[in-house]
């Protein structure tokens, strides 16, 4: 990915985060978006190139800290546009990162799902576990699929 897509994901969650749940932009962005081999970012892009949804997959050390096993990625930072709400875009961009942590070899992929979100992660096959939490101000829980 190069650097105009890496800003296109950040436009996209800016949008989405910054501006629409109010998180702080300080908390928004953080050392997971610096570039290196344990972090993928993916991309949906509408057929005129307008950035559609991002969201990224933590692996390898990076995703050791947030999982506590090195056989199981983090999905994070799904975000989808309100314009391409709807559209399936989230749908495939879960994919995408789930394909991604497939040919890493992991054999699960772990996420930080705001509550308002729990039924679109369960239809894709994840399920929660765990307590209730805040990040950010907003209620989450944790949840995972099996790969």
């Amino acid at each position: 990915m190069g650097p105009a897509d890496r800003e296109a994901c950040f436009a996209v969650r800016k949008e989405v985060f910054v501006a629409e749940q109010q998180v702080p932009e300080e908390i928004e962005y953080d050392a997971y978006d610096a570039e290196d081999a344990d972090t993928i970012h993916v991309l949906a892009v509408a057929e005129d190139g307008r950035p559609l949804g991002t969201g990224r997959l933590l692996h390898g050390a990076s995703a050791l800290k947030k999982t506590g096993d090195l056989t199981v990625g983090s999905l994070g930072r799904l975000a989808v546009s309100k314009a391409a709400r709807g559209l399936g875009v989230g749908v495939a961009l879960v994919r995408a990162i789930e394909e991604a942590a497939r040919t890493r070899g992991l054999a699960a992929v772990d996420l930080h799902a705001q509550t308002h979100a729990l039924g679109f992660y369960e239809r894709l096959g994840y399920a929660a576990y765990g307590s209730e939490f805040l990040d950010a101000g907003i209620p989450h829980l944790a949840m995972r699929r099996a790969l």
